[in-house]
C-alpha cells in the first residue's frame, strides 16, 4: 500500500472510532479508541461477504507499518514532548528524587522481576522461550507508557503530588526501559557480549547523555524563541525541537525519550511565559494538544488493530492470562520497596503503592519494542503475551483507576476525620 493510502486509513478509522466513543461510550480517548479497534478487528474476521477484502486490505496495511519504526523513531518523540509541555516543573523537581527513583532502580527491579516469573511461567505451560529472551520481555513490559497515562489521569483527579509522581515516572522510565532493552538485545542477537562495565558505561551515556543534551537543546530553542514575535515561527521552532532534537540525539546515541522530556519541560515550564507572548501561549497549546490528541488516536487503533496479526493457542492465552498478574505483581514490589525505603525521609499520600500499582499502564512502547524481536516462534510468543498485558492494562485498569483512586481519597479522608474527633 501507498504511504498516503495507509495514512488515510488510519486516519479516517481514528476518526470514525473518536467520534463513535465521544457519542456514544465517552471513554477517555485511548481506552475509547483501543476498544473500538479491537472491535472492528474481530468483526473482520465474522463470515460476512464484504468483510474478507476489508480484512484483506487492513491486514495488508498492518504488514506494510514497521511499528517498531514508527513510534520509537517517529510519533514518540512528538507525544513525550507534548506530554512534557504541560507538566508543571517546579512540582517536577519537588518530587524529583522519588521520580527518579522509580523510573531508575524501580524500572529496573520490575524488569528483573518479571524476567524471573516468566521464565519459570513459560517453562511451567511448555513454551520454549530462552531465559534471555524473559529478560527482554521484562524489559520491554516494565515501563508504563506516557501515551497511555498522561491522557488518563486527566479524568483520574489524584491529588497533585501523586499525580505528578505518576506522569514524571511514566515520561522517563520509558527512556531507562528502551536503553536496558536494546543491551539486552545486543546480548540475544549479537557476535560478542558487552563486559559489565561495557553496559554500565552505555547506560549512563544514554541517560546523562539524554539529560544534558534535552537541557541544551531546549534551551538554545528558548532563546531563539525570545527572539522573535512571530508566533508561527515560534511554533515552527517547537516542532523542529521535537523532531529534529530527537533524530540527533539517537544518532548521538543518548536516550532520544529523556532528551525530549526535558526539552518539553524546559519549554513548557514557567520561564516560557517570559519567552512567548500570550496569543503565541493560546496557539501553542493549541497546536501540540491536536498534535497529540491525533497521533494518541492513531497509535491505539494500531493497538487494537494488532489482534489481526497476533498468534492465538490454549497455551498462549494461558500464558497471556498469568503474565497480567504477574506483571503487576513485579510491578508492586518494584514500587512498595523503594517507598518503604523512602518512607523514613519523606512523607507519601495514603494509598501511594496501590495508585502508582494499578496506576502504572503499559502501551504502544511495549508492543512497538515486542514488533523489534527477530521473527519467529519466541517472538510470536511474547508478542502474543504482550497483547494480552497491554489490552488488560489500558482496558481494565484504566477505566478502574478514577475509581481507585476516588475510594483511596474517602478512605484517607474517613481516616482524618476520625482522628480529629
Amino acid at each position: 500500500m501507498r504511504l498516503f493510502d495507509i495514512l488515510a486509513l488510519l486516519i479516517g478509522l481514528s476518526a470514525v472510532f473518536s467520534w463513535l466513543n465521544d457519542r456514544y461510550l465517552k471513554l477517555p480517548s485511548a481506552i475509547g479508541l483501543m476498544l473500538f479497534a479491537i472491535l472492528f478487528s474481530l468483526a473482520l474476521q465474522l463470515p460476512l461477504p464484504f468483510l474478507p477484502d476489508l480484512q484483506q486490505q487492513v491486514a495488508l496495511m498492518l504488514d506494510s507499518i514497521d511499528l517498531t519504526e514508527a513510534f520509537l523513531h517517529g510519533m514518540l518523540g512528538f507525544l513525550l514532548f507534548a506530554g512534557a509541555l504541560h507538566v508543571d516543573l517546579k512540582e517536577l523537581a519537588r518530587q524529583k528524587w522519588v521520580i527518579a527513583t522509580l523510573a531508575t532502580a524501580g524500572t529496573v527491579g520490575a524488569a528483573l522481576l518479571i524476567s524471573g516469573g516468566s521464565y519459570l511461567l513459560f517453562q511451567a505451560i511448555g513454551l520454549p522461550v530462552p531465559f534471555i529472551y524473559c529478560l527482554l520481555f521484562g524489559a520491554l513490559i516494565s515501563p508504563t507508557d506516557p501515551v497511555a497515562v498522561l491522557g488518563i489521569l486527566k479524568r483520574a483527579k489524584a491529588p497533585k503530588a501523586l499525580e505528578m509522581k505518576i506522569t514524571g515516572e511514566s515520561l522517563f522510565n520509558d527512556g531507562v526501559a528502551v536503553v536496558l532493552f536494546i543491551v539486552l538485545l545486543t546480548l540475544a542477537v549479537g557476535d560478542t557480549s558487552p563486559s559489565i562495565l561495557d553496559t554500565l558505561i552505555l547506560l549512563l551515556q544514554e541517560i546523562v547523555g539524554g539529560l544534558l543534551f534535552g537541557w541544551l537543546m531546549g534551551w538554545l530553542a528558548l532563546q531563539m524563541i525570545r527572539r522573535t514575535e512571530n508566533y508561527q515561527v515560534e511554533i515552527m521552532l517547537t516542532l523542529a525541537l521535537a523532531m529534529s532534537g530527537y533524530a540527533i540525539a539517537a544518532h548521538a546515541h543518548v536516550s532520544a525519550p529523556i532528551a525530549i522530556v526535558i526539552a518539553g519541560l524546559l519549554i513548557g515550564s514557567h520561564r516560557r511565559t517570559a519567552a512567548l507572548h500570550e496569543a503565541t501561549l493560546h496557539r501553542l497549546d493549541d497546536f501540540w494538544e491536536l498534535v497529540d490528541e491525533v497521533l494518541n488516536a492513531v497509535l491505539f487503533v494500531l493497538i487494537g488493530l494488532e489482534v489481526l496479526v497476533i498468534q492465538v493457542s490454549g497455551e498462549l492465552i494461558l500464558a497471556g492470562l498469568i503474565a497480567i498478574p504477574l506483571t503487576l505483581a513485579g510491578r508492586w514490589i518494584s514500587i512498595a520497596v523503594p517507598v518503604r525505603l523512602m518512607r523514613r525521609s519523606r512523607t507519601f499520600e495514603p494509598g501511594v503503592v496501590p495508585i502508582l500499582t494499578w496506576g502504572g499502564l503499559r502501551g504502544g512502547i511495549s508492543v512497538a519494542l515486542v514488533l523489534s524481536l527477530p521473527e519467529g516462534e519466541t517472538g510470536d510468543i511474547l508478542l502474543t503475551v504482550t497483547y494480552f498485558v497491554v489490552v488488560f492494562s489500558v482496558l481494565v485498569q484504566g477505566l478502574t483507576i478514577g475509581p481507585l483512586v476516588r475510594a483511596v481519597a474517602a478512605r484517607g479522608q474517613r481516616a482524618s476525620d476520625s482522628a480529629d474527633g
